[in-house]
């Protein structure tokens, strides 16, 4: 009965949590850069929305259900120093400035600018250090959809403004105070995975 009382707000906590996490370490990051290219590209803005929408779902699904099961597998004592680990290691990888490699005239072909966002976007975002926080969010919180909605929320509070306003909002966010605060939350992360109960 008082786990029952206690899951919705591990719920929120889970899904607040994503969200803070994803959108701050999205800042700066390459596909928030390849978001700012295709909507520079393309100059079509809802296709391209969709577009992170099913790729962030698809990719943060995957990793959501690899932490899940690396929770289940992992005895808990060794997870809590695997989450903390994979948390310094992302708040020290958040430090560095990130770039994406640019293809210019890249063919839509008959799929559309959906098309290409969704697979340049799950493309990009494997091995990224918002699908590995996925990974140890998931590995950290036992609700995977508040994670998965969670960190896809995230994903689109920090993607789709540069989708829509473009290279305007791009000038004004201060990426190397993105990158510090970034690094210092993912460093909390880890300090709360370690000294958590």
């Amino acid at each position: 009965m008082l786990k029952a009382r206690r899951d919705p707000h591990c719920l929120m906590e889970a899904f607040l949590v994503s969200i803070a996490v994803v959108a701050v370490g999205e800042i700066g990051d390459k596909t928030q850069l390849l978001a700012l290219l295709l909507a520079a590209r393309f100059r079509r803005r809802w296709p391209i929305v969709f577009g992170i929408l099913v790729a962030t779902l698809a990719n943060h699904t995957l990793a959501g259900a690899l932490g899940a099961w690396i929770r289940e597998v992992v005895p808990a004592t060794w997870l809590r120093w695997l989450v903390a680990g994979s948390f310094f290691g992302m708040a020290l990888w958040a430090l560095k400035p990130d770039r994406v490699d640019e293809r210019h005239d890249e063919d839509r072909g008959r799929f559309g600018v959906f098309a290409v966002t969704a697979i340049s976007f799950f493309m990009a975002e494997m091995g990224d250090k918002t699908q590995i926080a996925t990974v140890a969010l998931a590995a950290q919180f036992k609700n995977l959809p508040a994670v998965i909605a969670g960190t896809t929320a995230g994903m689109l509070v920090a993607d789709v403004p540069v989708v829509w306003l473009g290279r305007a909002v791009a000038a004004k966010i201060p990426l190397s105070a993105a990158r510090l605060t970034a690094a210092a939350i993912f460093a909390a992360l880890a300090l709360v995975a370690i000294f958590a109960a």
